[in-house]
């Protein structure tokens, strides 16, 4: 029988709601049914603290760790309400500095506004791929790959873009779609291009984080441990897996034994498992979702960062000299991510995985030290007092080519029953899975839930990523 959705505020207070996780959206979901005084409400953590995705750790030395290259900036007013009144003023506020690492020299991110820092033979092929890449029209590009050629011509694509992207997807660009795109990709201003080739003007200040924020302790986790900390006491059941979930009748088997009925269920666990923990028909309808795994190695540094990187924020790796894709300075976003500031650096590499991209895990962690070295961040190995390494089995929910037809019908399929996945890996949407987008993808749910309003981050991402903040 199809699931008859609350539509007032006072049938959603009368429901019992569960949700699975307490990461950014399940936590976004859990703070606005409290926020609107709905009370029955659980919320179940597989791990033994919230935050998912974006927890942080602190290894045996004193480092502090992200799961990746986090930082605070949003698109919505009601997030940043939010952040201010869980974090009040304990935040670092930096000016973004993104580079990349390519032929032995930093280069400003974009590389097509810096085009002077290349080679000279590099430099003319990109700069013609650019003048030349509408001079073929024909059909719309069929994938990612025809995407990129079409936009910035073959030089970027071939000096750039197609292996910088295969090292972050860890699967080739033709599998992938490009519908995504939106301001994740710079765009291509030919007029600002030129007039930086000709005054050999350093740009480096792109971006729709040109400024953000970060915690002054306890990483990026900190938000998502005192978010968690404001709801009502025993919201939140940490040690809680789900093993199975039941429709008729509605109730969750978890993985200790015990049973947690509900009456509408938010699931912010990936789809693709959700799908497992359902069985017949979901688990088949899941069964063709794409994703790659992410390995984040910390390594704590003896000293000071070298001059090269002191204001730097992160540096893009395209090349095969080494297996990280992204570098974080992530000394540089907080004295307090090290031990002791005035002895201690640190950097944290991330390494993307994939049947079509496999990682020696177990040499990892010599890799991207010798990574380091051969691509000068670090000159000694000598300087190397910790290092971390934590794996993330889901890290980028792919958008292959079928990546639409596959889960929008999934996720209605799931309403209809009264099964609501969002967030990160809910709803697979790389667009909008930004810790901003995440949390109000869980806000956004139970404004619809309560009120019936539109579900704006999940149905209409191009709109909500055009917001200038």
């Amino acid at each position: 029988m199809p699931f008859a959705a609350p539509g007032t505020l006072e049938q959603l207070a009368n429901r019992h709601v569960v949700i699975i996780g307490a990461g950014p959206t399940g936590l976004g979901a859990g703070w606005r049914l409290c926020e609107l005084g709905v009370r029955n409400v659980t919320i179940l953590e597989r791990a033994a603290h919230p935050g998912g995705l974006a927890s942080s750790f602190c290894d045996e030395a004193g480092f502090t760790w992200d799961v990746g290259g986090h930082v605070q900036f949003s698109h919505y007013d009601y997030f940043d309400q939010v952040m201010d009144r869980v974090m009040g003023d304990e935040w670092f506020r930096h000016d973004r500095e993104s580079w990349i690492w390519i032929r032995n020299r930093f280069v400003p991110y974009p590389l097509q506004n810096n085009l002077h820092f290349l080679p000279e033979a590099e430099k003319r092929a990109c700069l013609l791929g650019l003048l030349r890449r509408r001079e073929t029209p024909g059909p719309p590009p069929a994938n990612f790959a025809e995407w990129l050629r079409a936009t910035f011509g073959d030089g970027l694509a071939d000096t750039f873009l197609l292996p910088y992207n295969l090292k972050v997807w860890a699967y080739p660009a033709s599998e992938l779609g490009y519908r995504w795109v939106g301001e994740r990709v710079a765009e291509v201003d030919l007029e600002r291009i030129v007039l930086n080739l000709i005054a050999n003007r350093a740009d480096v200040n792109w971006g729709p984080n040109t400024q953000f924020r970060f915690p002054t302790r306890g990483g990026t986790g900190e938000i998502w441990r005192r978010l968690a900390a404001t709801l009502p006491a025993g919201t939140v059941r940490y040690g809680a897996e789900v093993s199975r979930v039941v429709l008729d009748p509605r109730t969750l088997e978890l993985t200790d034994g015990s049973r947690e009925d509900f009456d509408l269920l938010v699931s912010t666990m990936p789809l693709d498992e959700l799908g497992r923990t359902m069985g017949a028909p979901f688990d088949a309808a899941a069964a063709g979702l794409t994703y790659s795994t992410v390995h984040v190695v910390g390594v704590g540094l003896s000293g000071s960062p070298p001059p090269a990187l002191a204001k730097k924020c992160w540096i893009y790796f395209p090349e095969d000299n080494c297996p990280y894709y992204r570098l974080t300075v992530f000394s540089n976003y907080s004295p307090h991510n090290v031990p002791d500031a005035a002895r201690y650096w640190s950097v944290m590499a991330e390494v993307s995985e994939s049947p079509s991209k496999p990682v020696d895990r177990d040499g990892l962690t010599d890799a991207v030290i010798a990574g380091l070295l051969a691509t000068r961040v670090i000159t000694s190995r000598a300087d190397i007092a910790s290092c971390w390494q934590y794996t993330a089995p889901h890290g980028y929910p792919t958008p292959f080519l079928e990546r639409d037809a596959l889960v929008d019908p999934l996720l209605d399929t799931l309403k209809r029953h009264g099964v609501f996945s969002r967030g990160r890996f809910g709803a697979w949407k790389y667009e909008v899975s930004n810790q901003d987008h995440a949390f109000m993808q869980g806000v956004e749910l139970v404004n619809h839930l309560a009120f019936g309003s539109e579900e704006t981050t999940l149905r209409e991402p191009e709109r909500v990523n055009a917001r200038r903040r």
